[in-house]
């Protein structure tokens, strides 16, 4: 567990290190493909980035918390309450790395409120899917792969359609991953979530 602690510290200073970095003027990477796939907010590619954006997005960590808080009191299987009160745990403190906005102070590529790095509706998304690929482990192991695939997938989507409505560069939806990830294996690991071991060991 301690290989799996130092990696998620390195992501999260490479997340700190990265917000840093991008903090003044937009890197050349960012510019780049922000002319390729932003700044098309207004036509078609725009409305369809728009509607998956409300759906991929800030209410989805909340809808996906009220259901495992809901889950845990109602469910009867030994262990099973707890495990999932730990996950919505885990969910909150991944969901938690968009606080860092201020820290960062970084403009949007348009005109748009509040501040851009790290993306919060690209950490939204993230931390739904790790913490649905933690679960993943402990109560269907096999299909642990299908929900990373599943989890990676979103965040893709996601983050694109935050660069295509021109509100977010690229290293703010790389920088959202990498918090996330990082805070969320060593908050998985301080929880006792990782490594899984089924939900007969949860007590």
């Amino acid at each position: 567990m301690r290989r799996t602690v130092a990696f998620g510290a390195l992501l999260l200073v490479a997340f700190l290190l990265l917000g840093v970095t991008v903090s003044g003027p937009a890197p050349g990477v960012d510019r780049l493909v922000a002319d390729s796939l932003g700044g098309g907010w207004r036509d078609t590619a725009g409305r369809v980035a728009f509607v998956v954006s409300a759906v991929l997005g800030p209410v989805l960590p909340v809808a996906a918390a009220l259901a495992l808080l809901v889950a845990s009191f109602v469910t009867r299987r030994r262990g099973l309450s707890g495990l999932l009160l730990r996950a919505t745990l885990l969910l909150a403190v991944c969901r938690a790395v968009s606080l860092a906005k201020p820290l960062f102070e970084r403009s949007r590529p348009r005109e748009y409120p509040d501040f851009s790095f790290p993306s919060g509706h690209v950490v939204s998304v993230a931390s739904v899917g790790f913490t649905a690929v933690v679960l993943t482990a402990w109560l269907a192991r096999e299909r642990v792969r299908a929900a990373v695939w599943w989890s990676v997938a979103a965040v893709t989507v996601a983050a694109a359609c935050r660069i295509i409505l021109d509100v977010h560069w690229l290293t703010d939806v790389l920088g959202a991953t990498l918090g996330v990830v990082g805070l969320g294996l060593m908050t998985a690991v301080a929880l006792r979530l990782l490594p899984a071991r089924g939900v007969g060991s949860t007590a």
